[in-house]
């Protein structure tokens, strides 16, 4: 799986060149890393090769569907569950709830109208005389959202099981957080998220694998496709390094003011992947403060869109608007189904080259409409094919992207693993609501 971007990107080789000698350094590190465990603060690129937490994960996702689930409540935010959003929409479609073999909900927001309809379709089940399961999900235990929700929808779940709510949760956290501890004192299930993995960089821990393992995803495969990435994302060769490639045009671009990066991704079922893309570069890049300690107010703004769809609502504006958007198409080269457009005598006259074509034909044809109206008029661009949606190939696009961003935040020289400007949002929300309960 690797960039095409020679033609497209606007960029002169010598351009790319230079990035992949200064990457040379980052990619000794990760290297030396990969024998390093949890060690580093590159730890999530480990977490794939983690045979004992992977057997274990598999233990209790069998362990709670010998309870008959009929729903799964995860409760998260964030990088606590866009990971495990993305792949369940990407392996079985947007309408995931249609085919999945138990009731998925996400619980990401106190949005009360979204909430209360989850929690209808909780009370619905519960009352009918069928389970539930919660994976409550927070690496510090103490994120204001995810403790509300769980709070509320634990005392659902007490009142249709008092006495054994407990085997109906699952707590998904760091060792020793608030939230570990109230599974312990509870005797509810813990998975632990090792210290150095960030949420964003989580889906191949506990946070991602144990929900998709409930669901019946090969997270065998999946982690398998994300070691396929580790091979192919330290090597030297930047023409062979998939992330090392897109890392130098993104920053090469980014130093000429291109400072959208735009995923334009042909693939309904994928459109959470971009936005689970959109949280790594944005937590990961938008920085204050570069390593040296200098104010850099550095970052770029991440943006999905959804092929052909918003080739109808955005297109003018990326073919008209100012020089400041780099694109990365990501299509898919192989799809599940078939549809195909039979010959119709009515609308033969008017359409003829639609005729007799599948609808993988005519998408295609329109991406490629797409790119070349995008190469006239000089708007930068690379294209990745995804050989197929399947765990493996998910696994390793994913593993490639978190290296990507990785290595462009080394180009960037700031720390790809922190963000601390996500605090003060925290901060002012309790003191909001301190000032509240005193009023």
């Amino acid at each position: 799986m690797k960039p095409i971007y020679r033609n497209t990107c606007t960029l002169t080789a010598q351009e790319i060149a230079a990035g992949a000698q200064i990457l040379e350094q980052e990619v000794d590190l990760l290297i030396a890393a990969q024998q390093q465990e949890y060690d580093t603060d590159y730890a999530s690129i480990n977490a794939p090769n983690d045979k004992k937490l992977i057997s274990h994960i598999k233990n209790v996702a069998q362990e709670k569907l010998s309870f008959t689930p009929d729903m799964l409540l995860i409760i998260g935010i964030g990088g606590s569950n866009l990971g495990a959003a993305a792949v369940i929409q990407a392996l079985f479609g947007t309408l995931y709830n249609d085919s999945t073999p138990i009731k998925t909900y996400f619980a990401e927001t106190v949005d009360t109208d979204y909430t209360y309809h989850i929690a209808s379709l909780a009370e619905s089940t519960l009352s009918a005389g069928k389970k539930i399961l919660i994976n409550v999900i927070s690496k510090s235990g103490t994120t204001t959202e995810t403790v509300v929700l769980f709070q509320f929808f634990l005392e659902i779940l007490k009142k249709y099981c008092p006495d054994d709510y407990h085997k109906y949760v699952v707590v998904t956290t760091d060792k020793n957080s608030a939230l570990y501890d109230f599974a312990q004192q509870h005797h509810i299930a813990a998975l632990i998220i090792p210290e150095k993995i960030g949420g964003r960089y989580s889906v191949f821990s506990a946070v991602g694998l144990f929900p998709l393992a409930l669901l019946g995803v090969d997270i065998d495969a999946l982690c398998a496709g994300a070691l396929s990435a580790l091979a192919l994302c330290c090597n030297k060769d930047y023409t062979l390094n998939p992330a090392a490639t897109s890392a130098i045009i993104i920053h090469a671009l980014y130093k000429k003011n291109f400072v959208i990066h735009n995923s334009f991704i042909f693939d309904t079922a994928l459109e959470n992947m971009g936005k689970w893309y959109r949280q790594l570069m944005a937590e990961s890049i938008g920085k204050l403060y570069d390593k040296n300690g200098n104010i850099v107010h550095n970052g770029i703004l991440p943006t999905v869109s959804i092929g052909s769809t918003d080739l109808h609502s955005v297109a003018q504006l990326y073919l008209s608007g100012p020089y400041n958007i780099f694109t990365t198409f990501i299509s898919i080269e192989k799809n599940k189904h078939q549809c195909i457009l039979s010959y119709h005598e009515a609308f033969a006259h008017d359409a003829p080259m639609l005729q007799n074509k599948s609808f993988s034909t005519i998408m295609d044809a329109i991406l490629e409409g797409t790119q070349k109206a995008y190469q006239k008029d000089q708007r930068p661009f690379v294209h990745i094919i995804i050989p197929e949606k399947t765990e493996y190939y998910l696994g390793q696009w994913m593993q490639i992207k978190m290296y990507e961003i990785i290595y462009l935040s080394f180009l960037m020289n700031i720390n790809p693993f922190d963000q601390p400007q996500v605090e003060l949002y925290k901060k002012e929300t309790k003191k909001i609501l301190v000032q509240k309960d005193t009023q």
